[in-house]
């Protein structure tokens, strides 16, 4: 009987040990993230310092409720911790898989923003910054075919040929 009590209590310190570092740990990196994320929303956004906060704020509330959600979910293990060798196996297992997990979600979250900031991007370049005159010079470098006429569609030829 004492020898399954010190097994159960194996079990709840790898636990209580597991919530000691993945809590804190998610929160860290929230933070983190939260800050030196901000230069790069504020870029995704066009100078919306504003607009860029609050999608900031809002992605720091969604990363603790999915982190510590799934730190919570994960907590649960069916294997009972006999031995400090168990609860080390068990501990690298659970916080390596919650750390795959926050760098997984961390990825997704640049890579859907910088997706955003090329479309916004790209967007700026398809605009010209004047528009066009539909006059070709003539007196550059470059000169329509002779005969016929300049459309756009065909390349000047340079003049001398």
């Amino acid at each position: 009987m004492f020898k399954s009590e010190g097994v159960g209590a194996m079990t709840v310190l790898a636990y209580l040990v597991y919530l000691a570092i993945s809590v804190p740990l998610t929160i860290w990196v929230a933070r983190t993230l939260s800050h030196n994320g901000r230069v790069f929303l504020v870029d995704v956004f066009d100078g919306n310092d504003e607009f860029a906060d609050a999608v900031n704020r809002l992605l720091v509330v969604g990363f603790y409720l999915v982190n510590l959600g799934f730190v919570t979910l994960f907590l649960r293990s069916r294997d009972t911790v006999a031995d400090a060798r168990g609860a080390i196996e068990q501990l690298s297992m659970k916080l390596g898989t919650v750390l795959v997990v926050l760098g997984v979600l961390h990825l997704l979250n640049v890579w859907i923003f910088n997706a955003i900031r090329r479309r916004s991007q790209q967007v700026e370049m398809a605009t010209p910054p004047v528009p066009p005159n539909n006059v070709i010079p003539q007196d550059g470098p470059f000169q329509p075919v002779p005969g016929m006429p300049f459309t756009g569609t065909q390349p000047p030829m340079p003049s001398g040929y």
